[in-house]
């Protein structure tokens, strides 16, 4: 069973910094590549990708609003994948969203398969 687990949300205040993590367990997470991202729906709008690392690290992608702030790593050794949240603005407020899918690249962004539960992350003004 594919299992994605997040931790790290919380409250905080703009200018703040939060740092997510999320663990990847199953047998297939051991025995293939895997992309790992992370996306995010805010209260009344679509979910959106934030940041995204293909398999060995080497690539990443970051959604306009957060670039120079979010920094997304990964640790194979552990099948963990971090996103560490600089500078947050209150229109970072939103569920954030861990996600996997097999394969080398990030992208297709559209192409992630397995889901965590979501953490919530509130910045106030």
């Amino acid at each position: 069973q594919v299992q994605l687990v997040e931790s790290g949300g919380g409250l905080v205040q703009a200018g703040g910094s939060l740092r997510l993590s999320c663990a990847a367990s199953g047998r297939t997470f051991s025995e293939y590549n895997y992309a790992m991202g992370w996306f995010r729906q805010a209260p009344g709008k679509e979910r959106e990708s934030v940041a995204a690392i293909n398999w060995s690290g080497s690539d990443s992608y970051y959604t306009e609003s957060v670039k120079g702030r979010f920094s997304i790593s990964r640790d194979n050794a552990k099948n963990t994948v971090h996103l560490q949240m600089n500078s947050l603005k209150p229109e970072d407020t939103a569920i954030y969203y861990c996600a996997a899918k097999f394969g080398i690249t990030w992208y297709p962004l559209g192409s992630y398969d397995y889901w965590g539960q979501g953490t919530q992350v509130t910045v106030s003004s």
